[in-house]
């Protein structure tokens, strides 16, 4: 159910980084890496699958938004997720 604004004492604008912003230009990563760089949170920091879920609810969507500006890396290795970096 809809909540008032006047309930948040605080609404910061609804910003995300750019992925010139968030990728190194000589790197590939994988979602999982997005998903925790987006929340301000280091792409190897060991979180709970719960959690991860959650902040891939974030990732998938930004990676779609963002495409134009992005190359993808098909996995090394069939257990492995694809990467994705900075188009050139």
């Amino acid at each position: 159910m809809p909540v008032p604004k006047s309930e948040f004492e605080s609404r910061p604008p609804c910003d995300f980084y750019t992925p010139a912003e968030l990728f190194e230009d000589d790197q590939m990563y994988t979602v999982y890496e997005i998903a925790r760089m987006l929340q301000g949170v280091e792409p190897d920091a060991d979180i709970d699958r719960e959690t991860e879920d959650v902040l891939l609810d974030w990732a998938i969507p930004w990676i779609m938004t963002n495409a134009d500006d992005l190359v993808v890396a098909e996995p090394r290795d069939e257990d492995e997720p694809g990467y994705y970096g900075l188009k050139e």
